[in-house]
């Protein structure tokens, strides 16, 4: 009996030891694939519905339009839509170091989703905390990014699992939070303002979309969510505001194509807002 005992301690013993070395080994992964990324950036909004996912395709393309090597790294577990938008399709591959490909869009930017890893797009995911945690740590540590000059994380709305484990991981990591003009929008960006005080997450500035619509007719200027909000609340909270990106119909039917609306349409007034603020996070850092 006093054998068996001793067989089981030595057991768990072994097991705890090999758990410990499990994560020691991915926790050195993680140190690896960060040391070579120069900058990181956490795209998150207070509430769903302000074009979060839109301004982190966006942002990474019009990064690595001006020649930076860009990541993009979709932690929507739930909600993922990167692949979409930017039209990649298929299962990600191993590397020689049997780690997973990020999927290439273009010569400098490439991208990582948990529906890249999925043999259907329509599944769902129902996971728990702890398993969203464990997807973030191995898009982070098992995946060959290679040497980036920045990584953009496209975070799930709100202030859940997703951006605290990336808060936790990436120490630093800066904030772009996504708002709308109204009042309802804004009020949770306040949530968000806080969340990143409390994880001592810095806070890089604020971005107010769909700011204005210019009528296709008569060219007259609509603010279709009001205006000045996102300046006001940055103003206000002592942030920096970088910029308004104006609703483009054709942003809607670029995304749902999977093409690149900069691409197509490189003089209209959102490409502009686009590289105007990629230029204030390439002068700023």
């Amino acid at each position: 009996m006093e054998n068996d005992n001793m067989a089981k301690i030595y057991e768990s013993v072994e097991e705890a030891q090999n758990q410990n070395k499990s994560q020691s080994d991915q926790d050195a992964s993680i140190n690896a694939s960060l040391e070579q990324i120069k900058h990181k950036f956490l795209v998150m909004s207070g509430k769903g519905g302000v074009g979060k996912t839109s301004v982190s395709v966006n942002l990474a393309i019009a990064l690595a339009q001006k020649g930076f090597k860009v990541g993009l790294m979709d932690v929507d577990i739930h909600g993922p839509d990167v692949p979409r938008m930017l039209g990649l399709e298929g299962m990600l591959s191993l590397s020689k170091n049997q780690k997973l490909n990020p999927k290439r869009f273009s010569e400098n930017l490439s991208a990582v989703s948990i529906e890249s890893l999925m043999h259907s797009k329509d599944d769902a995911i129902i996971w728990r905390g702890p398993m969203k945690y464990s997807a973030i740590k191995q898009f982070i540590g098992e995946v060959e990014w290679g040497v980036l000059d920045y990584l953009i994380i496209d975070s799930p709305p709100g202030t859940g699992d997703e951006p605290l484990t990336v808060a936790q991981t990436i120490t630093d990591a800066k904030t772009i939070i996504v708002t709308t003009p109204q009042e309802v929008s804004l009020a949770d960006v306040r949530k968000s303002i806080n969340f990143c005080k409390i994880v001592n997450m810095e806070i890089f500035g604020l971005i107010e979309n769909m700011s204005l619509f210019a009528c296709p007719h008569c060219s007259e200027t609509i603010e279709l969510f009001g205006s000045g909000g996102g300046k006001r609340t940055a103003s206000e909270t002592g942030i920096t505001f970088l910029g308004r990106i104006p609703f483009d119909p054709k942003m809607v039917s670029c995304g749902d194509a999977g093409t690149s609306f900069q691409e197509q349409y490189k003089e209209s007034p959102v490409t502009k807002a686009f590289a105007d603020i990629v230029d204030i996070m390439a002068k700023s850092i």
